[in-house]
């Protein structure tokens, strides 16, 4: 027993001595791995301080640099602005001194200047005094106070006055005769200016009736489908307003108003109105407005025994229904001078039949498939020439306005029945009303100026003849006025071709033999 306790505490005593050991050993090892680890973590904080010191020193390089550069750039923009400011300074100081300069030369003027004057001042006495004089001893030799030789030299003057006034209006006036042509187109030009409104409306507007307002709408059609489809396919601008019972149709082109016209009356009477309607409708109403204007050609050639004339040319003169020319149907016109033509040729032992057919086409110029900017006359000789049409009748409608030399007795035949067609009366429209206003305007006019005693508007209105007064104006003062009226009459009133004035001045010498 003893024995086995003494083994058990020796083995225990060797356990513990073990342990002492092994944790003596594992203690050094651990020492020296700790020993090692604070080694390699002081070498690595050594590298790690390294590279940062490195690291900065770079950064601060960096930051050096960055501010050198900015520094440099402030001392350059300060140089800059120190030199600008010593250029604007020397400047200014040139300027001051430039100032300076020239405000002791104006002082020196000015002086100059307060001397002259006094001495011109005095000079100007001086003269005052002697001019004074002078008229003192010209009342004491003429007799006359200074207000009455003036009112003599004043009226001396205003008589030379109005005589070389009146030589030089003779003067111009014999000018304008030599610049006659010029002066007459100017007059043409107003003319049309002052009266283009009024004609393009008639001449360019159509209006359609309608039983009441509601088909306006139906014509409209939903968010205005129907009427934008109509004014596409006709070219015709349809004006839908307040106007009662009528639609307004607005175009430059009398066929296409006439198609417009006669497809809205297809449209309303048979009550179906919609794009697809519309098409078809405007379609059909071409192509027989197109029919009836050749078929209409042909019937007037017929009518006026004129044969083998081109097709295009027959069409063309059916198409002369749908123009008018002041006032005047440009077909109706044309049949006109024809047979006037004929007749005048027959009297004079020309070929009549030729004239007929000149007379016919001398107008054919208006109504051209493509616009051209030749006058009519031109363009109507282009188109005849075109067509084969006979060098005389081609001379005969070009010259029927004087814009190509005549060559042939036609031509003067033509011109004459055209001016005969148009001056027909009631051959072109001019309400009643405002060729009588026209006259009264005219008198009116004239009476307006003083020493005027009567006034008479002739020859339906192309001449206004003015009496007046012999003792209130003079032979000199009528050639004036009768210049005054002239030209007042010009810018005032509207009138076609030109207005001739005549002032009457007569003095009367009465006696009786007892």
């Amino acid at each position: 027993m003893m024995q086995i306790l003494i083994c058990s505490l020796i083995g225990v005593a060797g356990l513990a001595l073990g342990v002492i050991l092994s944790t003596t050993i594992l203690r050094k090892k651990l020492e020296e791995k700790g020993r090692r680890t604070l080694e390699e973590a002081q070498e690595k904080s050594e590298i790690l301080k390294k590279e940062k010191l490195l690291q900065a020193k770079e950064h601060f390089l960096k930051l050096k640099t960055e501010h050198d550069q900015v520094v440099n750039e402030k001392n350059a923009n300060i140089l800059r602005n120190e030199n600008r400011l010593k250029q604007k300074e020397t400047s200014l100081n040139q300027k001051l001194e430039e100032n300076n300069r020239k405000e002791k030369e104006l002082v020196l003027i000015r002086k100059n200047l307060t001397t002259q004057l006094e001495i011109l001042e005095k000079k100007q006495q001086e003269v005052d005094k002697s001019l004074q004089r002078q008229r003192e001893q010209l009342e004491n030799i003429s007799g006359l106070s200074t207000e009455e030789a003036k009112a003599q030299l004043v009226e001396s003057l205003k008589d030379d006055a109005r005589a070389e006034a009146m030589t030089h209006i003779q003067e111009i006036m014999d000018e304008a005769k030599l610049t006659a042509n010029q002066e007459a187109k100017k007059i043409i030009v107003e003319t049309i200016q002052r009266t283009a409104a009024e004609n393009t409306i008639e001449n360019t507007v159509s209006v359609f009736n309608i039983d009441n307002d509601e088909i306006k709408g139906r014509i409209i059609g939903r968010e205005g489908r129907n009427i934008r489809t109509l004014e596409a396919l006709t070219g015709i601008e349809i004006i839908i307003d307040d106007s009662p019972d009528a639609i307004i149709l607005s175009g430059f082109d009398p066929v296409r108003r006439e198609i417009a016209r006669l497809s809205l009356h297809k449209l309303v009477t048979d009550g179906r109105i919609h794009p697809a309607r519309i098409e078809e409708v405007v379609s059909k109403t071409k192509t027989q407005i197109e029919q009836e204007i050749v078929e209409l050609g042909k019937r007037t050639c017929i009518d006026l025994g004129i044969h083998g004339m081109h097709p295009e040319l027959v069409r063309l003169i059916g198409k002369m229904k749908y123009r008018s020319s002041y006032g005047q149907n440009l077909l109706q016109h044309s049949r006109e001078v024809a047979n006037l033509c004929a007749t005048m040729a027959a009297e004079l032992g020309l070929n009549p039949k030729k004239a007929k057919r000149a007379g016919l086409l001398h107008d054919i110029g208006k109504v051209p498939d493509n616009e051209s900017e030749l006058p009519h006359a031109l363009l109507g000789m282009k188109l005849a020439e075109k067509y084969k049409e006979n060098p005389e009748i081609c001379n005969a409608i070009g010259s029927h306005h004087n814009e190509v030399e005549m060559e042939t007795l036609l031509a003067p035949i033509v011109q004459v029945c055209d001016a005969i067609s148009g001056a027909r009366p009631g051959a072109r429209r001019e309400v009643i009303e405002a060729y009588i206003q026209r006259l009264k305007d005219l008198e009116n006019i004239a009476m307006s100026y003083p020493g005027v005693l009567k006034t008479y508007a002739i020859q339906a209105g192309r001449e206004l003849r003015v009496i007046v007064s012999s003792e209130n104006i003079t032979d000199d003062q009528a050639n004036v006025l009768a210049h005054e009226l002239s030209k007042k009459i010009q810018s005032e009133l509207t009138y076609p071709g030109q207005i001739k004035i005549t002032v009457i001045r007569e003095t009367r010498a009465i006696s009786f033999a007892k």
